[in-house]
């Protein structure tokens, strides 16, 4: 039995390792610095460029997007609203976008108050900011809070966006690659909740929405598909 014991803990110490190895080693190779660029003027008229191939202007007018993240957080959001039901296994918050504090949040259709309300909100509002990037974060490059600089790099401008303010992780920095009709291709980002630097996500399958937009309806990592689905736009 202490042999069995013996394997077993130099087996978990040797797969502890090569989980180290492997986390210095992707550390490594994705440990790019932010990129410098030009703020002002040519940045902001690139991001102009950017949004008009993205049909901003009807992305703006559209009543609902909804969608599913990991098949775990449902969406209806209702943008003229201010206003997204989140759901989650048995959990429904009706988060108010603007006004977060009124929101409301039901269990089993069973209205939650005190702490049980706010972990719901705060959990719907995390969880809403990041899922939805991952939706619309082409429409986001000119929000309040932003700063965008152009970038000349591979005989290309790009364009780097720093969210200064806002949502739940400030500070991030995204450089978006562009084609020749301004439409979004990828982006490379610098963001908190990833300890790598410089992870490219590609944003590809570009259909026109019921909405008058077009959305990206396939964006990968590494190749991996980001689990988004249930998508419908109004």
């Amino acid at each position: 039995m202490k042999k069995v014991i013996k394997v077993l803990f130099k087996c978990l110490l040797g797969f502890l390792l090569l989980l180290v190895i492997a986390g210095v080693c992707l550390k490594l190779a994705f440990n790019e610095d932010i990129p410098q660029g030009t703020p002002g003027a040519p940045a902001d008229a690139l991001a102009e460029k950017m949004l008009e191939a993205i049909n901003h202007e009807e992305y703006l007018n559209a009543q609902k997007i909804t969608w599913a993240f990991r098949d775990k957080n449902h969406y209806d959001w209702f943008p003229q609203e201010n206003r997204v039901v989140v759901s989650w296994d048995d959990i429904e918050v009706n988060l108010l976008t603007q006004q977060n504090q009124n929101s409301s949040a039901t269990k089993n259709g069973v209205f939650l108050a005190g702490d049980d309300l706010e972990d719901a909100i705060e959990y719907a509002l995390k969880n809403f900011n990041n899922d939805s990037f991952w939706m619309v974060a082409p429409h986001k490059i000119m929000d309040p809070g932003t700063e965008r600089e152009i970038i000349k790099e591979d005989a290309q401008e790009k364009l780097l966006v720093r969210y200064s303010s806002g949502g739940s992780t400030p500070g991030d920095v995204y450089v978006w690659k562009l084609d020749s009709n301004y439409r979004p291709q990828n982006y490379k980002m610098w963001v908190s909740i990833i300890p790598l630097d410089g992870i490219e996500a590609k944003w590809e399958d570009w259909e026109m929405t019921e909405a008058g937009f077009p959305m990206a309806m396939k964006k990968t990592v590494f190749g991996v598909e980001i689990p988004i689905t249930e998508v419908s736009v109004q």
